[in-house]
C-alpha cells in the first residue's frame, strides 16, 4: 500500500483556506469571526438605513436609496438632495469603508459632525475625507485629490484610485483628535485636530466664516451627496 503525504506548500495552503474562511468576509457588509472579536460594528448591513439619516432631517425620502446592497446616492432622484448622517456620534475609531463614484464623480466622508439646527450643512462643522474619480477636473488639485484632508494638505502619498466600477478601500482612524486617513492601504493624510497647526489652517482657509468648523473632536459621521452617483458598502467601525 502506499502512503500519500501532502506536500509542505499544500498544506499551508489548506490551513490558510480555513483560517480565511473564519477570519475573513468575503460577503459585503457582514463581520468575520475575527472582526466581531476585536469589536468591530456594522454601520450598514447592505438592507437598511436604520444607523442613518438626513442631516438635520430625520428619516424622510432623500437621493440616498439602499440598492443591491450598497448604500447608493443617486444623481437622477427627484428627492430632497442632502448629506446622511450616521444616528450616533463617534470619537476615537477605526473606520473601514468601500466607495465607488460615477465617471468624473467627487463626494467626501465628514468626521466630528455637529448636528444642530443652527449648524446649516455638515461641512459647516465636519473636516471632509475627500472622495474623487481620477477623472474629475479636481484632481489636477493638490488639495483635493482623493484620501486628502479636503482643501487643507495635499496626499501625503501619492495614491489614484481604482478604475471605473471598481471598489476603492478607505480607512480614517482618529484617537484623541489625531486623525490618520488611507487610501487602497496607503497613508494620505494625518492632522492633529487639536494643535496651533490646524486652527491656523482654518483660520486661513475657505472655511473660517464657519465658527463650528473643526473645533470637536467627537461628533456623527457624514457622506456627501454632491450630484453624482456615489456608492458605499463594508461601512465597519470600532472603538479604540
Amino acid at each position: 500500500m502506499k502512503v500519500r503525504f501532502l506536500a509542505p506548500v499544500a498544506i499551508f495552503a489548506a490551513a490558510c483556506l480555513t483560517v480565511s474562511c473564519k477570519n475573513t468576509s468575503t460577503v459585503p457588509n457582514t463581520l468575520s469571526e475575527k472582526e466581531s472579536a476585536e469589536g468591530w460594528k456594522l454601520l450598514f448591513d447592505g438592507q437598511s438605513m436604520d444607523q442613518w439619516h438626513v442631516y438635520n432631517k430625520g428619516t424622510i425620502p432623500s437621493t440616498w436609496q439602499v440598492k443591491n446592497g450598497e448604500l447608493h446616492c443617486d444623481p437622477e432622484s427627484t428627492n430632497l438632495r442632502a448629506d446622511l448622517v450616521t444616528n450616533e456620534e463617534f470619537e476615537n475609531y477605526d473606520l473601514k469603508f468601500e466607495w465607488k463614484l460615477a465617471e468624473g464623480g467627487n463626494s467626501g466622508v465628514f468626521i466630528n459632525v455637529d448636528e444642530q439646527d443652527s449648524i446649516p450643512t455638515t461641512w459647516y462643522s465636519g473636516p471632509e475625507y475627500q472622495l474623487l474619480q481620477d477623472a474629475h477636473p479636481d484632481f489636477d488639485v493638490p488639495l483635493k485629490r482623493p484620501g486628502c484632508l479636503y482643501n487643507f494638505t495635499p496626499q501625503k502619498n501619492f495614491v489614484k484610485t481604482k478604475p471605473k466600477g471598481e471598489w476603492n478601500e478607505s480607512r480614517i482612524v482618529q484617537k484623541d483628535g489625531n486623525i490618520t486617513f488611507y487610501l487602497n492601504g496607503t497613508v494620505t493624510a494625518e492632522m492633529d485636530l487639536k494643535s496651533k497647526q490646524w486652527q491656523r489652517l482654518v483660520k486661513t482657509s475657505s472655511f473660517k466664516d464657519a465658527p463650528a468648523f473643526g473645533k470637536k473632536t467627537k461628533g456623527k459621521i457624514a457622506l456627501q451627496d454632491w450630484a453624482h452617483g456615489a456608492s458605499f458598502r463594508n461601512l465597519k467601525i470600532k472603538t479604540l
